[in-house]
């Protein structure tokens, strides 16, 4: 066999943030902090910063591969460790400070961390579980050494200022194996223990390349970029990689995720590409109506995490915004497919655009996906068979760290647990999760497109759909409902605005109104929740359709 005469150098993370430096080095990095200020970096210093946090695990005794852990916030502190950590040959493990404290000690336990770093704002969930973390030798609040509680309880709690405050700014990053483990991630773990992806520097850097691509997210040097998909859900979609290989301007939220606090940071820094969750933007796009407000200079967000209901992408439309629908998983690095039109699609009607827009879009280069039946055949890609989503990739886990569940792969695939359909253009429609799609009387019921037309009604904030059983269909759907600030509207409003949208047979058979909709770790609204609240509700028997 013949092989290229190229050089061979390995794919790593330390490439991304000296590249940056070099290149790219005065574009800012700005962070509101949980202090309540901001704080205003660039990619040089974060870059000197990040080398002073290799300097002081070297000088912890931290060993190749060591697990690094936090509980934080975006921010340009937590930057500087995804950077210092997995540069160094460590593995920075992002912890979901969401997780109820006895999930967080057992992630801990289970990843076996050295050092935990986390934001002031989390003291009081360090101070519950720490005493259960025996791997855990250094504790380092993220603050200045001034702010450093006096009895925090915590053994050997320092100040990250003075933690790295004492080394040098001179480091040479090592070269190794770019298969090497560099970052974690677990599942919010909504039934039994989180599971841990390892992700590799090569795995990292592929994904950062393959996001940025023109019809992903498409990020440039001339983007100022807000992530409020938090640095602890994926590595913040992996944004702080692909925003360290196109030199971008990155913005940090810190803990302040409200709809108006959004806003003013979107708008003070003129923020060009923003990326979250739907919960996020149904309280941005609330401030903006309440108050008869607009974007100067936003142009596109990233929706995932959950499905994007098209009113949603409707509305941001209207504020003359993009809306870039995307699908993945944790499992995946997280990026699976996003949604951008075709050259054939510019000549469509607005109607005819927004019908493919609602999609999750087409696989990014690297990901390969099917749908099969219940044998595991595999269905055509003609926009209608429906079936289990499988993928593969370079990105994608093939097990889980320190598992006892063995391979979760199938014939080399990986089972997403979504039920989607596929058109001829490989445009990905997720219909329902496994577990969440509703089979009344032998047909099945997507949830997700209920969902999308509750959330449509002016009223309506958060919508979800279950199904419970029925003596006669063996499941029905009902909707969950929580109304927006001061908006009234009735069961029987709310059954009748299905009407024309979706099959008879397909409308709720009830509505269930609630103060708070149950929300998961990252944001998703929590159906199994809701399933246990309403077990022993019962529908009486009556004709559908």
């Amino acid at each position: 066999m013949l092989h290229g005469l190229m050089q061979d150098q390995p794919l790593l993370i330390s490439n991304l943030i000296a590249f940056a430096e070099l290149h790219h080095g005065d574009a800012e990095i700005v962070s509101r902090r949980v202090e309540g200020d901001m704080h205003r970096s660039t990619w040089t210093e974060v870059a000197r910063r990040a080398r002073q946090v290799a300097n002081a695990l070297d000088a912890q005794g931290l060993a190749m591969s060591d697990r690094v852990a936090t509980i934080a916030w975006n921010g340009y502190r937590h930057l500087e460790l995804y950077y210092g950590v997995s540069g160094a040959g460590r593995v920075l493990h992002t912890i979901n400070p969401r997780l109820h404290p006895d999930q967080v000690a057992w992630v801990v336990n289970h990843a076996e961390d050295q050092v935990l770093a986390f934001d002031m704002s989390f003291l009081p969930l360090v101070q519950a579980v720490h005493a259960r973390c025996p791997t855990v030798r250094q504790w380092i609040a993220l603050c200045d050494a001034d702010r450093l509680p006096a009895d925090s309880g915590i053994p050997n709690l320092v100040s990250y200022e003075a933690w790295i405050s004492g080394q040098s700014e001179r480091y040479a990053w090592p070269s190794f194996d770019e298969h090497s483990a560099s970052s974690m991630c677990y599942t919010s773990g909504t039934t039994g223990n989180p599971k841990a992806t390892l992700y590799s520097h090569r795995s990292t850097l592929l994904h950062a390349y393959g996001s940025a691509l023109p019809d992903v997210m498409g990020l440039s040097a001339r983007d100022a970029v807000l992530p409020v998909v938090p640095m602890f859900h994926v590595n913040a979609w992996g944004i702080p990689y692909s925003a360290a290989l196109t030199g971008c301007k990155l913005v940090f939220p810190g803990p302040a995720l409200d709809g108006k606090s959004i806003y003013e940071l979107i708008e003070s820094e003129a923020v060009s590409f923003a990326a979250g969750v739907p919960t996020v933007w149904q309280m941005l796009l609330g401030h903006l109506q309440a108050n008869d407000l607009k974007f100067s200079t936003l142009q596109r967000t990233v929706i995932g995490g959950a499905a994007c209901p098209p009113a949603m992408l409707r509305s941001f439309q209207a504020y003359g915004v993009d809306v870039l629908h995307g699908w993945g998983m944790t499992e995946m690095s997280p990026l699976g497919t996003l949604c951008a039109l075709k050259k054939k699609h510019l000549s469509m009607d607005a109607e005819a655009q927004l019908a493919v827009l609602e999609k999750q879009g087409r696989a990014v280069f690297g990901v390969d996906m099917k749908i099969v039946d219940g044998q595991g055949v595999e269905l055509p890609w003609d926009g209608k068979a429906t079936g289990d989503l499988l993928v593969k990739g370079p990105w994608i886990v093939k097990k889980y760290f320190n598992s006892e569940d063995g391979d979760p792969l199938v014939d080399g695939w990986f089972p997403t647990g979504d039920v989607a359909t596929i058109d001829a253009d490989g445009y990905l429609q997720i219909t329902d999760r496994s577990k969440d799609v509703i089979k009344s009387g032998g047909e099945w019921i997507s949830s997700i497109s209920i969902e999308n037309i509750a959330v449509a009604h002016p009223a309506v904030a958060l919508a979800a759909c279950i199904g419970v059983a029925h003596p006669k269909w063996v499941e029905r759907p009902i909707l969950i409902v929580a109304r927006k600030p001061g908006a009234e509207v009735t069961r029987e409003e709310l059954l009748a605005f299905y009407e024309g949208k979706t099959a008879k047979w397909q409308i709720p058979d009830d509505v269930m109104f609630v103060e708070t909709m149950p929300l998961g770790a990252t944001g998703k609204i929590l159906k199994t929740r809701l399933r246990e609240q309403l077990k022993d509700y019962r529908l009486a028997t009556g004709a559908v359709g």
